[in-house]
């Protein structure tokens, strides 16, 4: 067996490991666990088929989806824009799908459903990826400052929004939201949020061949058959379907992709197409392990999912900044 193999069942192994854990922590195997699980497969309405059903497995269903998303997003970003630091929060992606939603949500200029919070979602995150995609050419740092001026851009959107909102109790769900939860997460939220992340994450997972390409520079992947500006597209839509849906159903959970395909490399190498399974698989366990995180702490009603990503990432995205300037300085 190849390294490759040997790690994606490994971290098959471990997501498994980690989603039934979640699912089962703190009920008693012997009574609730195994009768829950068939109470949930025969819809039987007993104490631990709502437990299960109701509660826990959307709420990890979505952590899956959302944390493979965002790993597969982060992939794709660092490699076809070359760019260790490409990560759909860093680069104003997710900052403008949560404007969308907030816009929607939030205000009186539009009026809907989730479905419509979704569509606004969606809309912000295409914005802020065409423009990225766009300014790639001039470069990783043209690249950079165009991301850190639209995360600066949305930022000072939605906090002109959060001054305008005339509700206290508005202003603090807002915020609150911001920060990422799957708090709120129920079968309602899956139905909404899985045809998108699911679409998403197949456009994003069959662009390895491309990526391939493209690191041996754009006229080596035309002479091959890869087509840049296809490929892109295809990245545009997998991050605007999969982040868009995260977004309108768990607010900004950030950094998931940044760190995750660093780690993904280090496991398998630097071979863009086999960083995308491994990436998927890490980010879903990574989010999952933090959502735990948030359910066992002592701070569990005042941890918000986004925030313990966030005191997870910071570090990580210090310490290659200082690896960049390290080269640069040799």
């Amino acid at each position: 067996m190849t390294r490759y193999q040997v790690v994606t069942m490994l971290l098959g192994a471990l997501l498994a490991v980690a989603f039934f854990f979640s699912l089962c922590y703190k009920l008693p195997p012997d009574i609730y666990v195994g009768q829950g699980i068939m109470d949930v497969v025969q819809d039987h309405m007993s104490v631990s088929a709502l437990v299960i059903g109701q509660l826990r497995l959307p709420r990890l269903v979505l952590a899956l989806l959302i944390g493979a998303a965002l790993g597969l997003a982060g992939a794709n970003l660092q490699a076809s824009m070359r760019n260790p630091l490409a990560d759909p929060g860093i680069l104003g992606i997710t900052g403008w799908a949560s404007l969308g939603g907030v816009l929607v949500f939030y205000t009186d200029f539009l009026s809907g459903g989730p479905v419509l919070i979704a569509c606004a979602a969606f809309t912000g995150a295409l914005f802020a990826a065409v423009i990225l995609f766009t300014l790639s050419r001039g470069g990783i740092f043209v690249m950079t400052l165009a991301g850190i001026a639209l995360s600066t851009l949305s930022a000072a959107l939605l906090s002109l929004i959060l001054n305008l909102v005339p509700s206290p109790y508005a202003r603090f769900e807002i915020a609150h939201w911001l920060l990422g939860s799957l708090n709120q997460a129920d079968s309602q939220a899956l139905f909404m949020a899985f045809p998108g992340l699911v679409a998403g994450c197949l456009l994003l997972s069959v662009t390895g061949r491309s990526l391939d390409g493209l690191s041996l520079g754009e006229n080596i992947a035309r002479s091959m058959g890869i087509r840049p500006h296809y490929t892109q597209c295809l990245i545009i839509g997998g991050c605007v379907l999969s982040l868009g849906s995260a977004v309108a159903v768990a607010g900004n959970i950030a950094f998931i992709g940044l760190v995750v395909p660093h780690i993904a490399r280090f496991l398998v190498g630097y071979k863009p197409s086999d960083t995308l399974v491994p990436s998927a698989l890490l980010g879903a366990v990574l989010l999952i392990g933090a959502d735990g995180l948030v359910h066992v702490s002592v701070l569990a009603n005042h941890l918000p999912l986004g925030v313990v990503t966030t005191l997870i990432g910071t570090p990580f995205f210090l310490f290659q900044i200082w690896k960049l300037y390290r080269v640069q300085n040799v």
